[in-house]
């Protein structure tokens, strides 16, 4: 079988990080571990087969971890792997980038974002980021 060859770097990571879902389920685990259900609720958008293709995807590429809990009725949670908490740099800039995107675009990202806990509307960054 002949290897793949990339133009860029960055190819290499969008196959593994691209789409529309898959960088929106990692942020949500830098978070902590979530089950399915708790995915699909944070996530309304996202279909379920998508999601579950989507975390299928992340895992067989090392990204995150399945845990299956032996109990009834079953319990699994997803959480990043050590491999995918290495990505944790790379979200976090596209957090801040999104951030600044909307600022500027919308003026105020507490009107753009969902109030779901995940999203900080008091904090200090935000503040710095109204001035500009």
């Amino acid at each position: 079988m002949e290897r793949k060859k990339y133009n860029i770097s960055v190819e290499a990571t969008l196959e593994v990080i691209g789409g529309k879902w898959k960088c929106v389920i990692l942020c949500h685990l830098t978070h902590g571990k979530k089950r399915t259900s708790d995915l699909k609720r944070i996530m309304p958008a996202i279909t379920q087969k998508m999601l579950t293709q989507q975390l299928r995807e992340l895992e067989d590429d090392g990204i995150v971890n399945r845990i299956v809990y032996n109990q009834v009725p079953p319990k699994v949670e997803y959480e990043l792997s050590e491999y995918g908490r290495s990505l944790e740099p790379i979200l976090n800039a596209l957090c801040n980038w999104g951030d600044q995107h909307i600022v500027r675009e919308y003026g105020d990202k507490a009107l753009m974002l969902e109030d779901n806990g995940l999203n900080d509307f008091g904090s200090e960054d935000h503040k710095e980021l109204m001035k500009q």
